[in-house]
Formats: C-alpha cells, structure tokens, sequence
C-alpha cells in the first residue's frame, strides 16, 4: 500500500516537487535587487549630460540597464519554480510488465574525419545495450557523410554486441559505452567480475577498434571484408559525400529468431542509413537527417517513442529508459507529455571547468525552472519524443493513446523489401517539397508547434546518476557613463546590484557542485561568449531573418591530439589558431589593460577619485582575462595565440585608444 493508503496501482509514475524552501528567500533579495535596478534607471533619468559630454554613451548604458532589468525578472521567475521530477520505474516495471512500448533509437553523424567512426559505435553499442527488452529496441545510424568506414565500424559493431550485450547484463555493466567503461580503473580482484571474462572482452573491443582505424587511416577497405557483407556494393567511384543514391542496409533484424547473441537472446535491429543527397537538392544538415530517420524508422519499425542522441553521447544510465517512460505513460499525466529531455553532461570536466561546459547551474536550477512552467528546452539530443507528436497529431484531452497499439507494419515483408521501401523514403525530394518535422536551424517545423499546443510541451528529467554523458566589452568609454564617484550616493545601488548579484551567482554556483574556481571560469567564459560568439549568433540570426543568407551548419570536431588534451587536462585554455573570435577576445583584453594602466597613471598625476571606482571594475574585466595575457605573452607552447593574432590586436587597441581616448 502507498503512504495515502492506495495500493501500487493506483499511484503515479513520477513524482513532482517545486522547490519551496528558498522560495521566501530568493523573494527577497530579488526584490531588494530590482529595487537597486530602479534606483540606477532613475539616476539614469535625472542625470542626462549635455550632448558634448556622451549622451549618447548615457542612452547606450541606459538601454543595456534596461535590458538588465528586464533580463532579471525573468531570472528571478525561473528561481521561484524550480521543479524536479522523480520517476519510480519499480511500478512501471510492476504495472506493466512486458508490456513496455517499443522504442527507436536515432544516432547521427555527419563526417568520419570530424567524428571518428570508433566513438560513433561506442556511442551506438550503448544504445543497444539499454536494459530494455531488445526485441523492442530498433538503433537507427544516420551517416550524412555517407561514408563506407561508418558502415564498416557498424558492420564490426553488429558482431563485437553478440559478446558486449550480454557481457553488461551478467556483471550490471555502467556505463554501457565500451570506451568509458574500460577507461575507467578497475579492480581485477573485485569478486563481482571474473578477470578473464574482463580481459577477453576487451581484447575483442581493442581488436574491433583496431581494425576500424586502421581501415580508416589507409582510406581503404579489403576486398575480403567487403565480401562479408552486400552493403559494400552500394559504394563505388561515383559516390561522393554530397552527391549519392540512398543507402539503407538492416545489419540486425530483430525480428530474425536467428539474430542471437552469445548467450541465445534476442538482440536489438540495427540499421544504417546515409539519405540521397545530391548537389541541386537542399539537405537541410542535422535537421535532413532527423526528417529522413523518422521516415525510414517508420517504415521498419514504427516504435511510439523516439530517442535521438548524437553520436558523441552515449548512454550512462542503462535504465534510462524505463525511467523515461514513467512521464509517457503515468495513467494521469501521460498523455500531456510530448518529449523527455535529458540535460547535457560530460565526462572529461577537469575540476575548475576551465571552459564552464558542464552548465551545472543551468542544468539544476535555470532549467529546473523553466521546466516549473512546462518549457523545458529541447537541446537537440537526449531527448526522447513522442512519435505522434512530431507526425502531427493534434492534442486533445480526451485523447489517451496506447503506446503498445503500433500496427506491425512489417508482416511477412522480406528484408529486401524493407530496406527497398526505405530507400524511397530517403529520397532527397522530401526536403524540398515541405514534409518535414525539422527544419534548418534544430526547430521544430511550425505544424509540430501547432499541434503541441495544449500539452505539456516537455519535462526535464536531471537524476542524480546522468542519463546520458558526451564529451560585452567592459573597457572604460568616459567618466559621464559609468561608475559613480566614490564619495557619491549614487554609488551605493550600482555597488549594490554588482556585489548582490554576484554573490548569489556563486552561492548557487556552489550549491550546484562548482568550485570557486569554477565560478571565475564562468565569468570569464561569460564575458568571451557575449563578445565573440553570442554577438556573432545575434548578427547571424538578424541577417537570416532578413533573408540575406542561408543557414549554415559547422560540425564540431571530435578529434583531440595528445597535446591539446595534455593542456586540458592542466587547465590551460587552447587559443592556438586564427580566427576573427580570438582576434576580437584578444583586442578587447588589450583595450581593458591599456584603459587600468592609463587610468591608474591619471590618478597618481591628477589625484583624480572620480575615476577610482571606474579602475576598480577595469581591473576586474583584466584579471578575469589573465589567461588571454598568458597566451598572448608568456605561453610558448602550441595553445598560445599565434603571433599574427597578438599584433593585429595590440595595433588595432592601439589605433582604438588614439582615435577615441578615454581620459
């Protein structure tokens, strides 16, 4: 019987709790924050200068305080409704036994080169290795490199998962990726894990590695491999990145009672798929693909839900599933539910976070609040949809749905006929005539938008054990827009704001797990993105609206050389390439030190306290940008600026304070 005396069945799948307790407290100093804000907008007001004395400067600082405020509130907002979300996946194991839906997974990567084909099967053998009943489990591989190296790596995969999957259910193997598995340092002595058992799988993962990178350096396959399977023909001279035909070949089916691993049970299908692509078409990047898998998959095998991943982040939880489908098919709640986003981590954080890649404020408060007004973002991987949402299903209460009801679609269809009949839903033509679920950019196609409305568009699920794992310029202008006199009142709400703001910012940065170190790190990277990339995202994003350009997609590279991750490892940030980012992050650290310098000099000759305080925020902007300066002037190794980018940036900081001086 549960607490409220009903018995198992009659209660939820999950559990929904707001966090209350600092609710009364972050009232508080919120308001005593907006407060200060106010003040600041009214000095604003009550203190324009004369046009010769920087108006305009004023009215700029006066706009960015604004925003500042408005920016806050929304802040505050999430603050007071963090929700978290606990499934109990016990009952949904009791309450429905083997009568779990099926699920589809979809893995995607673009380029061998950027995204090794030995992490894109790791990535895919998790998947395969969920504890979920693999009869119900179809993994789909979208190549849109379509490349033959990532049809061998999933070709060696199909093989190496006869011994992996059954290897992770004996000894409750985690995580289910083979390469953070067995980097982890582990204890043969361990009574839990037979060491030769250990030690033979893997050598047999170390072999298949091998083999595949091999393959992949000598850029050729061996004549003898490619008789192993009928998937080979599909590649000849005539087939290019760009420009070839559909390629769909069922490595695994499921549904063969022959498909066996070592241990005589049934394993998961597994398909590869590389869409037509031709030069005349659109393909529409990442969200082509998205479209095309969702095609294909329906086709062979139809599941409710869909779990889309990117090839760099495997499965870290192997019931992440079950917990997952707590939300999608609690009796009261389900049918509200249109996605389950898993937030982002990763497993190579270094512990000061030197590029504040692990979000844990974000993640665990931010988000925990967004998802309090049923907002929760999708992030374009880790997320698990609704089949019926993304199809075009219109919501209605009334409408529950049954996630096992999916039609066999397959019948008695050979395998021939299903990987024929995919292939025309690859066809390339479809993202061109508008039949599409996602379009450029990562969005959902505005059909998808209309018929959630009414739902609970997505919750986020952030357990304590990660589900799924990966890998404006402050330089002083003039004395009429900035900070006040020392001797001033005015001084105290700007000092207010300022040292309230930033001490929450690292009580929570704290609370979440973070260092004080890690907090730094965070206003440094803060202040490099809003320069350089979220700049250059906002011009982007005014010129598409515009229609002066397309969207463009730029694939990160997976690939790290030994010293690159040598410097990570010792927290050194890499600046070594030219681009207009670093050329911009270095002009602005120039411009900071050159302004403290000049304004220190002032105050000694001049005995000037007007500007003590403008220095005092200077200096903070150039101790946050320390590591600019070592990469600019006392790094010698390969992670340090390149010469070119140290000399354009001091020219130009040089030409920017003889044009306009600050003092």
């Amino acid at each position: 019987m549960g607490r409220d005396g009903r018995g198992e069945e009659g209660l939820p799948l999950f559990e929904t709790k707001v966090g209350k307790k600092s609710r009364v407290a972050y009232r508080i100093f919120g308001f005593t924050v907006f407060i200060g804000i106010c003040v600041i907008w009214v000095y604003r007001l009550t203190h324009i200068p004369a046009a010769e004395q920087g108006r305009w400067a004023w009215i700029g600082m006066f706009m960015a305080e604004l925003w500042f405020g408005f920016y806050w509130i929304i802040s505050l907002s999430l603050r007071l409704n963090v929700t978290y979300r606990y499934p109990f996946k016990h009952r949904l194991i009791t309450r429905y036994g083997d009568k779990l839906p099926a699920i589809d997974i979809f893995v995607c990567t673009a380029d061998p080169k950027i995204e090794p084909p030995t992490m894109v099967i790791n990535t895919v053998l998790s998947a395969m290795s969920y504890n979920y009943p693999p009869e119900k489990l179809s993994i789909f591989l979208s190549d849109d490199g379509g490349s033959e190296f990532t049809f061998y790596a999933l070709m060696e995969a199909s093989q190496f998962s006869k011994h992996w999957i059954p290897f992770c259910k004996k000894f409750r193997v985690e995580p289910r990726s083979p390469a953070a598995y067995f980097s982890q340092n582990f204890n043969h002595q361990d009574s839990t894990l037979a060491q030769e058992e250990w030690l033979a799988t893997k050598k047999l993962y170390e072999g298949m590695k091998f083999r595949i990178e091999r393959a992949t350096e000598m850029g050729s396959i061996s004549k003898e491999v490619k008789d192993q399977h009928k998937g080979f023909a599909e590649w000849n001279s005539q087939v290019t990145k760009q420009n070839h035909q559909s390629i769909v070949q069922i490595l695994i089916d499921g549904k063969n009672p022959n498909a066996v691993d070592d241990d005589g049970h049934q394993l998961p299908t597994l398909v590869y798929l590389a869409r037509e692509k031709r030069p005349q078409w659109p393909h529409n990047f990442k969200a082509g693909s998205l479209n095309a898998l969702i095609r294909v998959s329906s086709e062979i095998s139809n599941a409710p839900i869909i779990l889309n991943l990117d090839c760099d982040m495997y499965s870290n939880d192997s019931d992440t599933i079950k917990e997952t489908l707590c939300f999608f098919m609690d009796e009261e709640h389900g049918h509200k539910t249109s996605y389950v986003q898993y937030p982002q981590s990763f497993n190579n954080i270094t512990k000061n976070d030197i590029y504040s890649n692990a979000f844990n404020t974000v993640n665990m408060i931010e988000f925990a609040g967004m998802d309090g007004f049923n907002a929760a973002f999708y992030l374009g991987t880790g997320c698990f949809h609704r089949r019926e949402s993304l199809c075009g299903l219109n919501y209605s209460e009334n409408y529950r749905g049954d996630l096992n009801s999916v039609c066999d679609i397959r019948k008695d269809r050979t395998i021939y006929e299903l990987e024929e009949g995919s292939k025309v839903l690859a066809n390339c033509s479809y993202e061109a005539d508008g039949t599409r679920v996602w379009v450029s950019g990562g969005r959902h196609h505005n059909r998808i938008e209309n018929c959630m409305q009414g739902m609970e568009a997505g919750v986020l699920l952030s357990t304590e054990q990660k589900g799924l794992c990966g890998d404006c310029s402050n330089h002083i202008r003039s004395s009429s827009c900035s900070v006040q006199e020392v001797s001033s009142l005015w001084l105290l709400p700007f000092a207010y704001v300022y040292l309230a703001r930033n001490a929450c910012s690292i009580a929570e940065s704290l609370a979440c797990g973070d260092t004080l170190a890690a907090w730094w790190n965070l206003q440094r990277m803060w202040l490099i993105r809003r320069t350089t990339s979220f700049t250059f995202a906002f011009i982007d994003t005014i010129i598409r609206q515009l229609g002066l350009s397309e969207t463009a997609f730029a694939i990160t590279a997976k690939v790290v050389d030994e010293g690159v991750s040598k410097r990570y490892e010792q927290e050194m940030m890499e600046f070594g390439s030219s681009s207009v980012m670093f050329d911009i992050m270095a002009t602005l650290a120039i411009v900071n030190l050159f302004g403290s310098v000049g304004g220190i000099v002032k105050i000694v000759w001049e005995m000037d306290e007007s500007l003590i305080m403008q220095i005092v925020v200077c200096w903070l902007v150039v101790m946050v940008n320390v590591p600019v300066y070592q990469g600019m002037f006392l790094r010698s190794d390969k992670g340090g600026f390149p010469t070119s980018v140290v000399l354009k940036s001091v020219v130009v900081a040089s030409l920017a304070c003889l044009m306009m001086p600050v003092y």
